[in-house]
């Protein structure tokens, strides 16, 4: 059994504020010295990395489509251990789900799943009395789903918040506060940077996390949502674990692109390394001009953005000893934009020069889960395993995938490269889902030098 007081904070749809909300709620908790966790619905890493920030601890994914709905309420359960509170922050509209399957995939299918009371964010700017229709129909339309409350945003004035109030109390949904226009300030750092203010531990970043704390803490009833946290159940689940059978002999070094704030992956991805018997030592792509001493691996996460391209370029004795890595055959995984740093060039600039391919970006962006099948035998997967994976990039390369690709899905052509021990693909996975990645890593990691391991190049 696992007891984690807990909140789900949802909204109608998109831009009712959710985000700073829930960010400025755990920082809020924090100055009153709760140990709080913090986690997102969804594959977005961004918001995960504020809401980690804000908290202290690693923000987390709780995503149904990449780690099935059987592991949400385990990763929960092992993400908030220890913590006195968690808040989930949810994604687009409560029972919204990107891929059309809000039964299993939704804020809503998350929350009852985790048995958790849900706080509806609601911007009132152009509402007046119909918020408690709005409310009421959320509130009935899934009798399974816990509606604890609400917190009111954009409220244009005092007579205004009464008004709300009064409606609200009329079908009887508590208010837990009421935050009127430009008291939650837009201070987060552009998202076209991604988590790498979190990640380089950007002090800009922290001071928008400090000043959304302070005006949650003085908007919102901090008290009366803890309490209502505190009212949910016990939890049947076991805590997910990454632990695994260890190989015998020193622990190699895998070297995990990140900075002092984190990785550029989920959290859970480090854990199973080192859970598997590496030595988990992080190297910043955007400013070490050299791999670990000892490294036998590396792991390049999904969540390194694409505007740091330049910066990526800059680094050439970075790129050069990634390069001499790859080139030796030692395991080097590399998702989302770690794909392109590896090619020969992007936009013109030169990157690490480990793949035969160019890189370009495009108006628009690729978003969306893939079921993917493993095209051949890797560090990652061997040949015909199954997997889901989330993109979302703008760039695109020329050729789309090597002599022998990582996967391919239906409706589209095969796509990433596996070349000796690299693996390399626009498609980031959670390891979560898939613990067996970091055991062949490790394992082919662990080997003597001039021995290649799984996926290697006949």
């Amino acid at each position: 059994m696992t007891a984690v007081p807990r909140l789900v904070l949802s909204a109608p749809s998109s831009g009712h504020g959710t985000n700073t909300l829930a960010i400025g709620l755990l920082a809020a908790l924090v100055d009153q010295g709760l140990d709080v966790a913090g986690f997102k619905v969804g594959p977005d890493h961004v918001d995960a990395a504020y809401l980690g920030l804000a908290a202290g601890r690693p923000g987390r994914n709780l995503d149904p489509r990449l780690v099935g709905a059987d592991r949400l309420g385990p990763l929960f359960a092992h993400g908030a251990e220890g913590a006195a509170l968690a808040v989930v922050q949810g994604t687009m509209g409560l029972y919204d789900s990107v891929a059309g399957r809000p039964e299993a995939e939704s804020t809503a299918a998350v929350a009852t799943v985790l048995r958790s009371p849900v706080v509806l964010v609601v911007d009132v700017a152009a509402m007046g009395q119909s918020v408690a229709a709005l409310v009421h129909g959320f509130r009935s339309y899934d009798e399974q789903l816990w509606l604890g409350g609400v917190i009111l945003t954009q409220v244009a004035s005092g007579r205004h918040e009464s008004m709300l109030r009064e409606a609200l109390d009329d079908v009887g949904v508590p208010v837990y506060g009421a935050l009127r226009r430009h008291e939650l300030p837009r201070v987060l750092p552009s998202r076209r940077h991604g988590v790498v203010p979190v990640v380089a531990g950007d002090a800009e970043a922290s001071r928008a996390v400090r000043r959304l704390g302070e005006a949650v803490a003085g908007t919102v009833d901090l008290e009366r949502l803890v309490a209502l946290a505190r009212s949910a159940p016990a939890l049947a689940f076991e805590p997910w674990s990454p632990a695994s059978a260890a190989p015998a002999g020193d622990a190699p070094v895998v070297a995990l692109a990140g900075g002092p704030g984190g990785s550029y992956g989920h959290a859970e991805t480090a854990e199973l390394l080192r859970a598997a018997g590496a030595e988990v030592v992080t190297v910043d792509p955007l400013r070490d001009e050299a791999l670990p001493a000892g490294t036998r691996a590396l792991v390049v996460g999904a969540a390194l953005p694409e505007s740091s391209a330049r910066d990526l370029s800059a680094n050439r004795r970075l790129c050069i000893a990634v390069a001499e890595l790859a080139r030796t055959g030692r395991p080097v995984v590399a998702e989302g934009t770690g794909l392109l740093w590896l090619a020969r060039e992007l936009d013109g600039l030169p990157m690490c020069g480990v793949l035969d391919a160019i890189g370009a970006s495009r108006d628009g962006l690729v978003v969306g889960y893939r079921e993917a099948t493993a095209r051949s035998d890797s560090v990652v997967a061997g040949t015909g395993a199954t997997v889901v994976g989330y993109k979302q990039h703008g760039a695109v390369l020329t050729p789309r995938a090597g002599q022998r690709a990582a996967w391919s899905w239906e409706g589209g052509a095969p796509e990433g490269f596996v070349w000796r021990g690299v693996h390399a693909s626009q498609l980031g996975l959670h390891w979560g889902a898939h613990p067996e990645i970091a055991t062949r890593l490790v394992t082919a990691a662990a080997l003597p030098a001039g021995v290649e391991g799984v996926g290697a190049s006949a």
